[in-house]
């Protein structure tokens, strides 16, 4: 049965990260800027052509998954023996699929959000005198999450860096705040459900305390599988059956690079920027009838695996209301609500290019367990 440990650690000597530099050699003044505005289309460029042979290689991934989907089908003809054979083999492929997707040293920015989706402020003793001087408020981290997925063992292995604010994109270094490294597999228990996609998107339900529970979505963009966003819930359960959501975390992740365990910074070159404080989406977005098709893995049932592959079910229609729903920048969204049985259902959305959502959802009991995670992509009905 798979596990997994947690370790956060706030560093009392921070350690120092090099930062790489794809600046023009030429150019000899430093400028101050606002924080965490940066250019990436050079690190686009440069790392277009290091990458090449990976992206090459998911493009073959995806190819396979189809493939992998057409001979699942077919194998269902067969006799009962045969059958179990090729869903073993489709499981144990999947798994290397996501290992391989879901590796590899992913940068970004972070941010705490209230209950009701307000930004919450670094706090004071980290931003540095300069911005406090400028009345600048600071809202997100610059983060790291170096990750491993062993493709020949469900195993999974990443780390949440916080890096403390500089001023400016120039500096030689940058200082970790606080680490908290996760491990999914092992034998260390506490792991309450954990569902994964070959495309490398994952849902993890983690247990921090008796009563504190914190639901993980990472969402891999299906129009670009260099970007995802991750999403985590920190849900406080009552008595062991009333769901309260406690805050939002929200981090926005590009993929620049092979697993080095955080030895290096994407630094100024990071191609996205700091996005607590932009404006949230519309409630007139969200709402609707949308229709898709949803992967679900099933939990709650006697002698169930708490890892479990998101498996296609069908296709099916969702009505949304968006004055329910909690609104975040860059077209995220999430609810946390309550049935009239007791049920809870998690929900987070990230509306993309061209009419699409990704979205995926956790189902409760009335006991506070997991029964079904779910991801789906979707379009307008």
């Amino acid at each position: 049965m798979a596990t997994f440990s947690v370790t956060a650690t706030t560093s009392s000597s921070p350690r120092l990260l090099q930062r790489r530099r794809f600046s023009n050699p030429s150019s000899s003044s430093t400028h101050l800027h606002v924080p965490f505005s940066f250019n990436w289309r050079r690190r686009r460029t440069l790392m277009c052509a290091v990458n090449q042979d990976a992206k090459e290689a998911m493009k073959e991934n995806v190819q396979t998954d189809s493939l992998i989907g057409v001979v699942g089908d077919i194998d269902s003809h067969q006799d009962g023996s045969r059958t179990i054979l090729k869903v073993r083999e489709k499981n144990i492929d999947a798994w290397s699929q996501f290992a391989r997707r879901v590796s590899g040293e992913w940068d970004g920015f972070g941010a705490d959000f209230s209950n009701e989706g307000k930004a919450i402020e670094l706090p004071e003793s980290v931003v540095p005198e300069t911005y406090r001087e400028w009345e600048v408020k600071v809202f997100d981290w610059q983060t790291q999450c170096p990750t491993l997925a062993e493709p020949e063992e469900r195993v999974l292995q990443y780390k949440s860096i916080q890096l403390l604010p500089t001023v400016g994109c120039e500096a030689d270094a940058a200082t970790r705040y606080s680490v908290d490294e996760r491990k999914v597999g092992g034998e260390n228990s506490g792991l309450t459900a954990f569902a994964y996609q070959s495309s490398g998107s994952y849902v993890a339900v983690w247990q921090k305390e008796d009563n504190l529970l914190e639901l993980e979505y990472c969402l891999i963009n299906p129009q670009d599988c260099e970007s995802r966003v991750r999403i985590i819930q920190l849900i406080h359960v009552l008595n062991n059956t009333e769901m309260v959501l406690q805050g939002i975390r929200v981090f926005r992740e590009q993929w620049y690079g092979p697993f080095r365990n955080g030895d290096q910074l994407g630094g100024c070159a990071i191609r996205d920027s700091a996005f607590a404080s932009t404006a949230t989406m519309t409630a007139s977005d969200v709402a609707g009838i949308w229709k898709g098709s949803k992967a679900v893995a099933t939990f709650g049932i006697p002698n169930t695996e708490i890892f479990q592959e998101l498996l296609d079910d069908k296709v099916q229609n969702s009505v949304r209301d968006g004055d329910n729903s909690i609104l975040l920048p860059k077209q995220l969204w999430c609810s946390l609500k309550q049935s009239k049985e007791g049920e809870t259902l998690s929900e987070v959305g990230w509306l993309l290019d061209h009419g699409q959502a990704i979205t995926s959802s956790c189902l409760f009991s009335s006991t506070a367990k997991p029964q079904e995670i779910s991801i789906a992509l979707e379009t307008r009905a």
